[in-house]
Protein backbone atom coordinates (compact mmCIF):
# COMPACT_ATOMS: atom_id res chain seq x y z
CA UNK A 1 0.00 0.00 0.00
CA UNK A 2 1.19 3.58 -0.61
CA UNK A 3 2.77 5.28 2.36
CA UNK A 4 0.62 7.65 4.36
CA UNK A 5 2.55 7.22 7.58
CA UNK A 6 2.95 10.33 9.70
CA UNK A 7 6.11 12.38 9.46
CA UNK A 8 7.16 11.32 12.95
CA UNK A 9 6.60 7.64 12.17
CA UNK A 10 8.81 7.88 9.08
CA UNK A 11 11.47 9.81 11.00
CA UNK A 12 11.39 7.21 13.78
CA UNK A 13 12.02 4.47 11.20
CA UNK A 14 15.10 6.32 9.92
CA UNK A 15 16.76 7.79 13.00
CA UNK A 16 16.65 7.55 16.78
CA UNK A 17 18.34 10.88 17.54
CA UNK A 18 16.17 13.37 15.65
CA UNK A 19 16.54 16.89 17.03
CA UNK A 20 13.74 19.13 15.70
CA UNK A 21 14.15 22.74 14.74
CA UNK A 22 11.66 25.22 16.25
CA UNK A 23 8.48 25.97 14.32
CA UNK A 24 7.63 29.67 14.07
CA UNK A 25 4.29 30.71 15.51
CA UNK A 26 1.47 31.80 13.24
CA UNK A 27 1.18 35.51 12.53
CA UNK A 28 -1.39 36.85 15.03
CA UNK A 29 -2.13 39.74 12.69
CA UNK A 30 -3.29 37.34 9.96
CA UNK A 31 -5.46 34.75 11.73
CA UNK A 32 -7.08 33.71 8.46
CA UNK A 33 -3.89 34.06 6.43
CA UNK A 34 -2.62 36.65 3.96
CA UNK A 35 -5.76 36.62 1.79
CA UNK A 36 -8.16 36.34 4.76
CA UNK A 37 -9.58 33.01 3.67
CA UNK A 38 -12.64 32.52 5.84
CA UNK A 39 -12.22 29.58 8.23
CA UNK A 40 -8.50 29.15 7.57
CA UNK A 41 -7.54 29.71 11.20
CA UNK A 42 -10.04 27.10 12.32
CA UNK A 43 -8.68 24.64 9.73
CA UNK A 44 -5.14 25.15 11.01
CA UNK A 45 -6.28 24.62 14.60
CA UNK A 46 -8.03 21.40 13.62
CA UNK A 47 -4.91 20.21 11.75
CA UNK A 48 -2.81 20.89 14.84
CA UNK A 49 -5.21 18.91 17.00
CA UNK A 50 -5.39 15.98 14.59
CA UNK A 51 -1.65 15.65 14.00
CA UNK A 52 -0.02 17.14 17.07
CA UNK A 53 2.09 19.30 14.76
CA UNK A 54 2.28 23.06 14.31
CA UNK A 55 2.92 23.00 10.56
CA UNK A 56 2.94 20.66 7.57
CA UNK A 57 6.68 20.01 7.80
CA UNK A 58 9.08 18.92 10.54
CA UNK A 59 12.73 19.85 10.15
CA UNK A 60 15.72 18.85 12.22
CA UNK A 61 18.99 16.94 12.40
CA UNK A 62 19.37 13.17 12.81
CA UNK A 63 21.68 10.27 12.01
CA UNK A 64 20.70 7.92 9.19
CA UNK A 65 22.88 4.92 8.42
CA UNK A 66 25.71 6.43 10.44
CA UNK A 67 25.60 9.76 8.59
CA UNK A 68 24.30 12.96 10.16
CA UNK A 69 21.85 14.81 7.94
CA UNK A 70 19.27 17.55 7.99
CA UNK A 71 15.84 15.98 7.61
CA UNK A 72 12.79 17.72 6.12
CA UNK A 73 9.68 15.57 6.67
CA UNK A 74 6.21 16.51 5.46
CA UNK A 75 3.09 15.69 7.47
CA UNK A 76 0.32 14.94 4.98
CA UNK A 77 -2.28 14.94 7.74
CA UNK A 78 -1.69 18.67 8.22
CA UNK A 79 -3.78 20.27 5.47
CA UNK A 80 -2.61 17.72 2.93
CA UNK A 81 1.05 18.50 3.56
CA UNK A 82 0.46 21.76 1.73
CA UNK A 83 3.16 24.40 1.43
CA UNK A 84 2.34 27.74 3.05
CA UNK A 85 4.38 30.66 4.33
CA UNK A 86 5.56 28.94 7.51
CA UNK A 87 6.36 25.79 5.53
CA UNK A 88 8.63 27.78 3.24
CA UNK A 89 10.31 29.47 6.19
CA UNK A 90 11.00 26.11 7.86
CA UNK A 91 12.40 24.52 4.70
CA UNK A 92 14.56 27.58 4.03
CA UNK A 93 15.92 27.50 7.59
CA UNK A 94 16.64 23.76 7.34
CA UNK A 95 18.70 24.14 4.16
CA UNK A 96 20.57 27.08 5.69
CA UNK A 97 21.34 24.95 8.75
CA UNK A 98 22.65 22.20 6.48
CA UNK A 99 25.02 24.67 4.83
CA UNK A 100 26.15 25.96 8.23
CA UNK A 101 26.80 22.47 9.59
CA UNK A 102 28.12 21.07 6.26
CA UNK A 103 25.52 18.30 6.24
CA UNK A 104 23.48 16.63 3.48
CA UNK A 105 19.73 17.17 3.27
CA UNK A 106 17.10 14.45 3.08
CA UNK A 107 13.61 15.64 2.13
CA UNK A 108 10.74 13.25 2.86
CA UNK A 109 7.89 14.70 0.84
CA UNK A 110 4.18 13.95 1.15
CA UNK A 111 2.35 16.97 -0.14
CA UNK A 112 -0.53 18.03 -2.32
CA UNK A 113 1.24 21.24 -3.35
CA UNK A 114 0.83 24.91 -2.49
CA UNK A 115 -1.71 25.95 0.17
CA UNK A 116 -4.68 27.46 -1.65
CA UNK A 117 -5.90 29.31 1.47
CA UNK A 118 -2.79 31.53 1.37
CA UNK A 119 -3.10 32.42 -2.30
CA UNK A 120 -0.07 33.64 -4.25
CA UNK A 121 2.00 34.05 -1.10
CA UNK A 122 1.89 30.27 -0.76
CA UNK A 123 2.86 29.72 -4.39
CA UNK A 124 5.88 32.02 -4.09
CA UNK A 125 7.25 29.73 -1.38
CA UNK A 126 8.39 27.51 -4.24
CA UNK A 127 10.82 30.24 -5.27
CA UNK A 128 11.98 30.46 -1.69
CA UNK A 129 12.55 26.70 -1.53
CA UNK A 130 14.30 26.67 -4.91
CA UNK A 131 16.65 29.40 -3.72
CA UNK A 132 17.43 27.40 -0.57
CA UNK A 133 18.17 24.33 -2.68
CA UNK A 134 20.49 26.38 -4.87
CA UNK A 135 22.41 27.49 -1.79
CA UNK A 136 22.95 23.87 -0.80
CA UNK A 137 24.21 22.97 -4.29
CA UNK A 138 26.52 25.97 -4.33
CA UNK A 139 28.00 24.77 -1.05
CA UNK A 140 28.82 21.39 -2.62
CA UNK A 141 26.41 19.45 -0.39
CA UNK A 142 24.08 16.64 -1.53
CA UNK A 143 20.29 16.52 -1.39
CA UNK A 144 18.41 13.23 -1.44
CA UNK A 145 14.64 13.24 -1.89
CA UNK A 146 12.25 10.51 -0.78
CA UNK A 147 8.88 10.67 -2.51
CA UNK A 148 6.08 9.44 -0.25
CA UNK A 149 2.39 9.27 -1.08
CA UNK A 150 1.37 11.64 -2.54
CA UNK A 151 4.06 13.92 -3.91
CA UNK A 152 2.41 16.39 -6.27
CA UNK A 153 2.43 20.02 -7.31
CA UNK A 154 5.22 22.31 -6.21
CA UNK A 155 6.61 19.79 -3.74
CA UNK A 156 7.40 17.45 -6.64
CA UNK A 157 8.63 20.28 -8.88
CA UNK A 158 11.11 21.57 -6.28
CA UNK A 159 12.17 19.27 -3.45
CA UNK A 160 11.41 16.07 -5.37
CA UNK A 161 12.48 16.53 -8.96
CA UNK A 162 15.20 19.04 -8.05
CA UNK A 163 17.14 16.74 -5.71
CA UNK A 164 20.48 15.17 -6.63
CA UNK A 165 19.18 11.66 -6.01
CA UNK A 166 15.49 10.78 -5.87
CA UNK A 167 14.02 7.70 -4.21
CA UNK A 168 10.31 6.91 -4.37
CA UNK A 169 8.14 4.61 -2.33
CA UNK A 170 6.47 1.96 -4.47
CA UNK A 171 2.83 2.70 -5.15
CA UNK A 172 3.11 6.40 -4.36
CA UNK A 173 1.28 8.99 -6.43
CA UNK A 174 3.94 11.22 -8.00
CA UNK A 175 3.26 13.96 -10.53
CA UNK A 176 2.86 17.67 -10.96
CA UNK A 177 -0.92 17.42 -11.29
CA UNK A 178 -2.82 16.15 -8.27
CA UNK A 179 -5.64 13.62 -8.62
CA UNK A 180 -8.39 16.25 -8.30
CA UNK A 181 -7.11 18.62 -10.97
CA UNK A 182 -5.59 16.46 -13.68
CA UNK A 183 -7.40 15.69 -16.96
CA UNK A 184 -9.56 12.60 -17.10
CA UNK A 185 -7.78 9.52 -18.37
CA UNK A 186 -5.37 6.80 -17.27
CA UNK A 187 -3.57 7.57 -14.00
CA UNK A 188 -0.58 5.33 -14.63
CA UNK A 189 1.64 8.26 -15.63
CA UNK A 190 1.23 9.75 -12.15
CA UNK A 191 2.92 6.93 -10.25
CA UNK A 192 6.35 6.36 -8.76
CA UNK A 193 6.81 3.41 -11.10
CA UNK A 194 6.07 5.52 -14.18
CA UNK A 195 8.41 8.26 -13.03
CA UNK A 196 11.14 5.64 -12.63
CA UNK A 197 10.50 4.16 -16.07
CA UNK A 198 10.80 7.59 -17.69
CA UNK A 199 14.04 8.55 -15.96
CA UNK A 200 12.71 10.94 -13.28
CA UNK A 201 13.38 8.71 -10.25
CA UNK A 202 16.58 6.87 -9.39
CA UNK A 203 15.33 4.04 -7.18
CA UNK A 204 12.04 2.47 -6.08
CA UNK A 205 11.89 1.20 -2.49
CA UNK A 206 9.39 0.02 0.07
CA UNK A 207 9.11 1.72 3.44
CA UNK A 208 10.86 -1.28 4.98
CA UNK A 209 13.76 -0.95 2.53
CA UNK A 210 14.04 2.82 2.92
CA UNK A 211 16.41 3.06 5.95
CA UNK A 212 19.06 0.83 4.37
CA UNK A 213 18.73 2.43 0.92
CA UNK A 214 18.94 5.93 2.32
CA UNK A 215 21.92 5.01 4.47
CA UNK A 216 23.78 3.66 1.44
CA UNK A 217 23.17 6.80 -0.58
CA UNK A 218 24.18 9.11 2.26
CA UNK A 219 27.38 7.11 2.77
CA UNK A 220 28.25 7.25 -0.93
CA UNK A 221 27.58 10.96 -1.41
CA UNK A 222 29.55 12.06 1.67
CA UNK A 223 32.71 9.89 1.39
CA UNK A 224 34.66 11.05 -1.69
CA UNK A 225 37.86 9.31 -2.72
CA UNK A 226 40.97 11.28 -3.63
CA UNK A 227 41.33 9.68 -7.05
CA UNK A 228 39.94 7.07 -9.45
CA UNK A 229 42.62 4.41 -10.00
CA UNK A 230 42.69 2.58 -13.31
CA UNK A 231 40.96 -0.83 -13.05
CA UNK A 232 42.90 -3.99 -13.77
CA UNK A 233 42.02 -5.80 -16.99
CA UNK A 234 39.72 -8.78 -16.54
CA UNK A 235 40.61 -10.48 -19.82
CA UNK A 236 43.93 -11.70 -21.20
CA UNK A 237 46.98 -9.63 -22.07
CA UNK A 238 48.03 -10.96 -25.50
CA UNK A 239 47.72 -8.12 -27.98
CA UNK A 240 45.80 -8.47 -31.26
CA UNK A 241 47.97 -9.07 -34.32
CA UNK A 242 45.77 -7.13 -36.74
CA UNK A 243 43.13 -4.46 -36.65
CA UNK A 244 40.44 -6.91 -37.67
CA UNK A 245 41.56 -9.27 -34.91
CA UNK A 246 41.14 -6.39 -32.43
CA UNK A 247 37.61 -5.70 -33.71
CA UNK A 248 36.59 -9.35 -33.46
CA UNK A 249 37.98 -9.71 -29.95
CA UNK A 250 36.19 -6.55 -28.78
CA UNK A 251 32.93 -7.84 -30.22
CA UNK A 252 33.22 -11.28 -28.63
CA UNK A 253 30.26 -11.95 -26.35
CA UNK A 254 32.40 -13.85 -23.86
CA UNK A 255 34.79 -11.01 -23.01
CA UNK A 256 34.23 -9.13 -19.70
CA UNK A 257 31.68 -6.32 -19.85
CA UNK A 258 30.92 -3.28 -17.70
CA UNK A 259 29.02 -4.97 -14.86
CA UNK A 260 31.89 -7.40 -14.31
CA UNK A 261 34.37 -4.52 -14.13
CA UNK A 262 32.19 -2.61 -11.65
CA UNK A 263 31.82 -5.69 -9.44
CA UNK A 264 35.57 -6.25 -9.49
CA UNK A 265 36.48 -2.60 -8.93
CA UNK A 266 34.02 -1.72 -6.16
CA UNK A 267 33.15 -3.34 -2.85
CA UNK A 268 29.57 -2.32 -3.61
CA UNK A 269 27.87 0.16 -5.91
CA UNK A 270 24.54 1.93 -6.40
CA UNK A 271 23.01 2.91 -9.72
CA UNK A 272 21.81 6.42 -10.57
CA UNK A 273 18.97 5.90 -13.02
CA UNK A 274 17.60 8.22 -15.67
CA UNK A 275 18.43 11.44 -17.44
CA UNK A 276 15.71 13.65 -15.84
CA UNK A 277 14.48 14.39 -19.37
CA UNK A 278 12.10 11.47 -19.78
CA UNK A 279 14.54 8.72 -20.69
CA UNK A 280 16.56 5.77 -19.43
CA UNK A 281 19.21 3.86 -21.36
CA UNK A 282 19.65 0.25 -20.13
CA UNK A 283 22.94 0.18 -22.03
CA UNK A 284 24.57 2.76 -19.74
CA UNK A 285 25.28 2.20 -16.04
CA UNK A 286 25.84 5.35 -13.98
CA UNK A 287 26.19 5.73 -10.24
CA UNK A 288 28.51 5.69 -7.26
CA UNK A 289 30.55 2.87 -5.78
CA UNK A 290 32.48 2.28 -2.58
CA UNK A 291 36.12 1.20 -2.90
CA UNK A 292 38.04 0.68 0.34
CA UNK A 293 35.52 2.86 2.13
CA UNK A 294 35.72 5.81 -0.26
CA UNK A 295 33.40 6.81 -3.10
CA UNK A 296 34.13 6.93 -6.81
CA UNK A 297 31.46 7.78 -9.40
CA UNK A 298 31.13 5.77 -12.59
CA UNK A 299 29.59 6.03 -16.05
CA UNK A 300 29.87 2.79 -18.01
CA UNK A 301 28.75 1.76 -21.47
CA UNK A 302 27.54 -1.84 -21.68
CA UNK A 303 28.35 -2.72 -25.29
CA UNK A 304 25.19 -1.41 -26.97
CA UNK A 305 24.59 1.66 -29.12
CA UNK A 306 24.24 4.56 -26.68
CA UNK A 307 20.92 6.40 -26.66
CA UNK A 308 20.53 10.16 -26.13
CA UNK A 309 19.26 9.40 -22.63
CA UNK A 310 22.48 7.49 -21.94
CA UNK A 311 24.64 10.49 -22.79
CA UNK A 312 22.42 12.79 -20.72
CA UNK A 313 22.50 10.43 -17.73
CA UNK A 314 26.29 10.25 -17.92
CA UNK A 315 26.50 14.05 -18.11
CA UNK A 316 24.20 14.31 -15.10
CA UNK A 317 26.48 11.90 -13.22
CA UNK A 318 29.68 13.78 -14.08
CA UNK A 319 28.19 17.15 -13.13
CA UNK A 320 26.92 15.83 -9.78
CA UNK A 321 30.19 14.08 -8.97
CA UNK A 322 32.16 17.19 -9.84
CA UNK A 323 30.02 19.36 -7.59
CA UNK A 324 30.44 16.92 -4.69
CA UNK A 325 34.18 16.49 -5.27
CA UNK A 326 33.92 12.79 -6.18
CA UNK A 327 36.33 11.43 -8.84
CA UNK A 328 34.86 9.59 -11.82
CA UNK A 329 35.62 6.34 -13.62
CA UNK A 330 34.23 5.89 -17.14
CA UNK A 331 34.18 2.58 -19.01
CA UNK A 332 33.99 2.83 -22.80
CA UNK A 333 32.29 0.03 -24.71
CA UNK A 334 29.92 0.84 -27.57
CA UNK A 335 29.71 0.26 -31.32
CA UNK A 336 28.70 3.94 -31.43
CA UNK A 337 25.85 6.28 -30.70
CA UNK A 338 22.38 5.19 -31.71
CA UNK A 339 21.83 7.05 -34.96
CA UNK A 340 18.33 6.11 -36.04
CA UNK A 341 15.54 8.61 -36.56
CA UNK A 342 14.20 8.12 -33.02
CA UNK A 343 17.60 9.05 -31.56
CA UNK A 344 17.80 12.15 -33.74
CA UNK A 345 14.32 13.25 -32.65
CA UNK A 346 15.34 12.67 -29.02
CA UNK A 347 18.24 15.14 -29.36
CA UNK A 348 21.25 12.93 -30.01
CA UNK A 349 23.63 15.75 -30.96
CA UNK A 350 22.88 17.97 -27.95
CA UNK A 351 23.00 14.93 -25.66
CA UNK A 352 26.50 14.00 -26.83
CA UNK A 353 27.54 17.64 -26.58
CA UNK A 354 26.34 17.77 -22.96
CA UNK A 355 28.68 14.92 -21.99
CA UNK A 356 31.66 16.34 -23.87
CA UNK A 357 31.09 19.62 -22.03
CA UNK A 358 30.63 18.00 -18.60
CA UNK A 359 33.91 16.11 -18.89
CA UNK A 360 35.75 19.12 -20.28
CA UNK A 361 34.57 21.30 -17.39
CA UNK A 362 35.11 18.77 -14.60
CA UNK A 363 37.56 19.71 -11.85
CA UNK A 364 37.68 16.22 -10.33
CA UNK A 365 39.87 13.46 -11.70
CA UNK A 366 38.25 11.43 -14.47
CA UNK A 367 39.81 8.11 -15.44
CA UNK A 368 38.74 6.12 -18.50
CA UNK A 369 39.24 2.49 -19.40
CA UNK A 370 38.38 1.22 -22.89
CA UNK A 371 37.10 -2.32 -22.24
CA UNK A 372 35.61 -3.27 -25.61
CA UNK A 373 34.42 -1.40 -28.67
CA UNK A 374 35.28 2.25 -29.08
CA UNK A 375 32.98 3.31 -31.86
CA UNK A 376 33.57 6.88 -33.00
CA UNK A 377 32.20 9.97 -31.22
CA UNK A 378 29.65 7.98 -29.24
CA UNK A 379 32.57 6.33 -27.45
CA UNK A 380 34.87 9.35 -27.34
CA UNK A 381 32.26 11.38 -25.45
CA UNK A 382 32.80 9.06 -22.45
CA UNK A 383 36.61 9.32 -22.59
CA UNK A 384 38.81 11.59 -20.47
CA UNK A 385 41.50 13.41 -22.51
CA UNK A 386 44.96 12.34 -21.36
CA UNK A 387 43.64 9.79 -18.85
CA UNK A 388 42.37 7.01 -21.10
CA UNK A 389 43.75 3.48 -20.87
CA UNK A 390 42.73 0.38 -22.78
CA UNK A 391 42.59 -3.39 -22.38
CA UNK A 392 44.03 -5.86 -24.86
CA UNK A 393 40.56 -6.89 -26.04
CA UNK A 394 39.49 -3.44 -27.15
CA UNK A 395 39.70 -1.08 -30.11
CA UNK A 396 39.06 2.62 -30.73
CA UNK A 397 38.26 3.91 -34.21
CA UNK A 398 37.22 7.10 -35.93
CA UNK A 399 34.40 5.00 -37.40
CA UNK A 400 33.51 1.32 -37.61
CA UNK A 401 35.36 -0.61 -40.33
CA UNK A 402 32.03 -1.46 -41.98
CA UNK A 403 31.06 2.23 -42.04
CA UNK A 404 34.44 3.17 -43.46
CA UNK A 405 33.97 0.60 -46.24
CA UNK A 406 30.54 2.01 -47.03
CA UNK A 407 31.90 5.56 -47.15
CA UNK A 408 34.63 4.43 -49.53
CA UNK A 409 32.13 2.38 -51.58
CA UNK A 410 34.05 -0.82 -50.90
CA UNK A 411 32.52 -4.27 -50.58
CA UNK A 412 32.23 -6.36 -47.39
CA UNK A 413 35.27 -8.37 -48.35
CA UNK A 414 37.48 -5.32 -47.89
CA UNK A 415 36.32 -4.57 -44.31
CA UNK A 416 39.14 -6.52 -42.59
CA UNK A 417 41.77 -4.72 -44.63
CA UNK A 418 40.25 -1.34 -43.80
CA UNK A 419 40.26 -2.28 -40.11
CA UNK A 420 44.00 -2.87 -40.38
CA UNK A 421 44.56 0.50 -42.06
CA UNK A 422 42.58 2.41 -39.38
CA UNK A 423 45.24 1.65 -36.74
CA UNK A 424 42.65 0.97 -34.09
CA UNK A 425 44.46 -1.72 -32.03
CA UNK A 426 45.37 -1.00 -28.37
CA UNK A 427 49.06 -0.73 -29.22
CA UNK A 428 48.22 1.64 -32.08
CA UNK A 429 46.25 3.84 -29.69
CA UNK A 430 49.29 4.13 -27.44
CA UNK A 431 51.53 4.98 -30.41
CA UNK A 432 49.08 7.66 -31.55
CA UNK A 433 48.89 9.21 -28.07
CA UNK A 434 45.18 8.44 -27.78
CA UNK A 435 45.72 6.00 -24.90
CA UNK A 436 48.13 6.42 -22.00
CA UNK A 437 48.77 2.69 -21.79
CA UNK A 438 47.45 -0.85 -21.87
CA UNK A 439 46.40 -2.28 -18.52
CA UNK A 440 47.42 -5.72 -17.32
CA UNK A 441 45.17 -8.27 -15.63
CA UNK A 442 45.23 -7.94 -11.83
CA UNK A 443 47.53 -4.92 -12.10
CA UNK A 444 47.67 -2.37 -9.28
CA UNK A 445 48.71 0.36 -11.68
CA UNK A 446 48.31 0.92 -15.43
CA UNK A 447 51.08 -0.41 -17.58
CA UNK A 448 52.10 -0.78 -21.19
CA UNK A 449 53.90 -3.76 -22.72
CA UNK A 450 55.89 -1.46 -24.90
Amino acid sequence: MPDRHSARAVLAALTDDFQPMPTPAADPHEPDGPIEWWGYAAAVTKAEENTGELESVLCGVGTVGGVRAVLVAFEFGFLGGSIGGRTGALVEAAFAEAVRLRLPVVSLTATGGSRMQEGMRALTQLQRIANAMHGLRAAGLPHIAVLRDPTTGGGWATLGAGADVTLALRGAQVGFAGSRVRPEGPADAYTAESQFDTGQVDQLVTLTELPAALGRWLTLLTSPSDSAPVPAALGGFALPATGWDAVQRARAAARPHAAAYLDSYFDWWQELSGDRHGGRDPGVLCGFGSRAGRTIAFAAQCGTATLPSGFRTAARLVLLADRLGIPVLTLVDTPGAANDSAAERAGLGPAIASLFDAIAAARVEITTLLIGEGGSGGALAFAAPGRTWCTSDSYFSVTAPEAAAAILKHGPGQVPGIANRLRLRPQDLVDLGVAAGIVCPHATAPGSPR
